[in-house]
């Protein structure tokens, strides 16, 4: 079969191309797993928990030493349950609610605010004057900057309740410990 000079050309484009192409790629996966190899990613540390209505699942993440992200998401056993804002006063409103809250002892301390990844709305309360501030009903999910002070041992404390609009509320949970053990090879919670 002959094919014309430009048939030709156009074949051995093709060609040169895809081999680039390919040759692109293997490159870029020798890059990433010299990446990998050079500075290995400590695997996340995670724990939950269950108490009152709630399950709570705690994770570190982007751990640089000493450096790292506490991650803990609020969420509520049963439909139509919603937690209260981290803002809320430690005694609530007028004596109702208690706030989301994580904080940090031990050889870790904390290195900016909690925040919460759901938008703040407010109910009215039977018998209270003032608005109460709540998240959406469902999962909440915080996050708290962290440093750690050295090796040894830490404490997360977490505090919340869950209310329903029509079913009430659960127990709050206040200062709930979960322990942790800060090493070298980065944070690791305690077996529970």
């Amino acid at each position: 079969m002959n094919l014309s000079p430009r048939t030709k050309q156009s074949r051995t484009t093709r060609t040169a191309v895809a081999l680039l192409c390919l040759a692109a790629l293997t490159a870029c996966g020798e890059q990433s797993a010299e990446s990998s190899a050079a500075a290995p990613a400590a695997p996340a540390a995670t724990s939950n928990f269950s108490e009152n209505g709630v399950t709570v699942t705690l994770s570190v993440s982007d751990w640089h030493a000493p450096n790292g992200t506490l991650t803990a998401v609020f969420t509520p056993e049963e439909k139509g349950f919603h937690l209260y804002s981290t803002e809320l006063p430690l005694t609530g409103i007028e004596g109702v609610g208690r706030p989301t809250a994580v904080a940090v002892t031990g050889a870790l301390k904390a290195e900016g605010k909690l925040k919460a990844a759901a938008d703040v709305r407010t109910i009215s309360v039977p018998g209270v004057d003032a608005p109460v501030p709540v998240y959406p009903d469902g999962p909440v999910t915080t996050t708290l900057p962290i440093r750690a002070d050295g090796n040894g041992d830490a404490t997360v404390l977490l505090g919340y309740a869950s209310c329903s609009t029509e079913q009430g509320c659960t127990i709050p949970v206040a200062d709930r410990p979960v322990h942790l053990r800060i090493t070298d090879e980065g944070p690791t919670f305690a077996a529970h």
